[in-house]
């Protein structure tokens, strides 16, 4: 694809989520991907589901746009070639356990001595230093221990995961940041550098209002369903036939809620006056607004709603919220070609910029080994 990281090579020694989503975003950016993949058995979610035709549709979101090649690290051979690859390379991208890439000879260390102008970057469960360091993670392990399961779901309620693997995708997202202020340092510099993004560090950067709590005010936060800590009225609502979110940020709009809603006499009442006050007194404005809600549809108090300029809308399941226009017409859902299923559909980039298109496909999603014999023919010769 066209991109601001055209012509800039990674190499992809990433495996299931966080580092395929990091090198998933360089590629629609533009950057060419090498995926480099066990014999045999390839990037282990290549046999998660869900499937189509013995595919697995989690591999193919992740990995579209890359070629693949199957290399042995530890056998000689395999290395010779892997060597050539990586004195053209731009990036490594790897989130091996710590150490792991040591014992085969292809540390940081190791490798910046002979190729100084790489950025290696590594996204792993704990980052490299610290006690836990060489201890393996996956998501649901740093959601816990990083706090963000302890503020989500029902109040009184059993720890909850984020709805998606947030604990992959943030320290992916981090990676991809690191790894492009990387880029602008070389080319001041003319050096690599490396780029260690912890999942469990990417967890505490996003606790936002939770973390402001407890390190200002030593308070301990608990779940609170869709309610805000701080805002109000700022949560989900029932209307007649399901839920509403209404996030009235501040006094003007608290304002003009009550005038749709009509409710002159909360405007006027000392519990509600402020933000704050609205805070404190949420329980019984909940159910003052509710009462309201309760008579008409989410859809015509959304119309009502948006006719004033307040925030809200419905909670869509995920067919709803895929087939919204306003996702079809930001591009959202794109098309890549596997030579077995054909046009596979899965989701876009967020990223819109003004000097390169937005394609409506994306590069073709690679078997296992699909394209070593070209790869080992443009390096080796």
């Amino acid at each position: 694809m066209d991109g601001p990281l055209k012509n800039l090579l990674v190499v992809d020694l990433t495996r299931v989520l966080v580092g395929p989503y990091c090198t998933m975003i360089l590629s629609d950016l533009g950057a060419r991907v090498i995926k480099v993949e066990a014999p045999e058995v390839g990037d282990d979610s290549r046999k998660f589901g869900p499937f189509i035709k013995d595919y697995s549709a989690y591999f193919m979101s992740l990995n579209r746009g890359k070629e693949s090649i199957a290399l042995n690290l530890k056998n000689s051979d395999d290395t010779k070639i892997f060597d050539k690859i990586l004195s053209k390379a731009d990036i490594l991208v790897e989130n091996f356990k710590p150490g792991t890439l040591e014992k085969w000879g292809y540390g940081w260390k190791e490798v910046n001595k002979k190729y100084p102008k790489l950025i290696y970057a590594s996204a792993s469960g704990f980052g490299q230093t610290g006690p836990l360091r060489e201890l393996p993670a996956y998501d649901m392990v740093v959601q816990g221990m990083g706090g963000l399961m302890s503020v989500t779901g029902q109040p009184n309620s059993e720890p909850t995961r984020v709805g998606t693997s947030i604990g992959d995708i943030t320290a992916a997202l981090f990676t991809a940041i690191g790894i492009n202020a990387a880029l602008y340092d070389r080319q001041k510099t003319g050096k690599g550098m490396f780029v260690d993004v912890s999942m469990l560090d990417c967890q505490i950067a996003i606790l936002e209002n939770a973390i402001a709590r407890y390190l200002s005010k030593n308070e301990i936060p608990k779940p609170m369903g869709s309610r805000h800590p701080s805002i109000a009225p700022f949560e989900a609502f029932k209307t007649k036939d399901s839920y509403i979110i209404i996030a009235a940020g501040n006094d003007k709009l608290f304002e003009k809620l009550c005038s749709v809603l009509k409710l002159s006499e909360a405007i006027n009442n000392s519990k509600f006056k402020t933000n704050s006050s609205r805070s404190q007194n949420m329980d019984e404005l909940k159910k003052i607004i509710e009462d309201k809600l309760l008579t008409k549809t989410t859809s015509l108090w959304v119309q009502e709603m948006e006719k004033e300029k307040i925030p809200c809308g419905p909670i869509f399941n995920i067919k709803e919220a895929v087939e919204n226009p306003q996702i079809e017409s930001r591009n959202m859902i794109v098309k890549a070609y596997h030579k077995v299923i054909g046009d596979f559909k899965l989701a876009g980039n967020p990223i819109k910029m003004s000097t390169y298109k937005d394609e409506k496909t994306r590069g073709d999603i690679p078997d296992l080994d699909e394209h070593r014999e070209k790869i080992i023919k443009e390096f080796t010769n």
